[in-house]
């Protein structure tokens, strides 16, 4: 009998079942980090989905701006704990400590970011995500001159608001199929 959780309430197909391109970047993840994240199994069970999913992620994730990829995961863990995702919290928590090199900054952030060891700047960053994540209706123009007056321009704007929307997302993806966090990402990072 098998006690270990289910990573999901929907079918996870196995690697070998797996269109070649998703079975390849997921065994290049499972390279770099040692482990195969949950979200890559889960999602494979629809592969144009997970094939949007990541290229969409990437397009934001991984491009250049005045946003850095440690401010990237703050507004990551600061929305999906909003959102009450236990995946994204504890996976971009493992990713925050790793990319800030601090092993205290994740749960600062998740539980009160007004609260945590950042910036002013990143503080407001975050303040805009939230309302991104749960309010975006109300942004206004003055949530954009609020964002400028610390040093962010229109650009870094659309990218607070795209990942704060994307992993919108996500979370909820994340908790409708119930996906669990692996074991590992609990301790990365400390």
């Amino acid at each position: 009998m098998n006690s270990e959780p289910s990573v999901s309430r929907f079918p996870v197909p196995a690697l070998s079942e797996m269109p070649e391109d998703i079975r390849q970047r997921i065994l290049a993840v499972q390279e770099k980090s040692g482990f195969i994240p949950n979200v890559f199994l889960v999602l494979a069970h629809r592969p144009e989905e997970f094939r949007a999913f990541f290229a969409y992620h990437d397009a934001l994730m991984d491009k250049p701006g005045n946003l850095t990829k440690a401010e990237r995961e703050m507004i990551i863990v600061a929305t999906s704990n909003l959102n009450q995702c236990q995946y994204c919290v504890v996976a971009h928590g493992a990713i925050l400590r790793i990319r800030a090199k601090n092993p205290l900054i994740a749960d600062q952030v998740a539980v009160n970011y007004r609260k945590a060891d950042i910036t002013d700047r990143q503080k407001a960053m975050i303040d805009f995500a939230v309302k991104v994540s749960g309010e975006a209706y109300k942004v206004g123009d003055g949530d954009i001159e609020t964002l400028k007056s610390h040093g962010f321009d229109e650009e870094d704007a659309w990218d607070i608001a795209a990942i704060a929307a994307f992993f919108g997302l996500s979370n909820r993806l994340a908790n409708v199929t119930s996906m669990r966090p692996n074991a590992e990402f609990y301790a990365l990072g400390r």
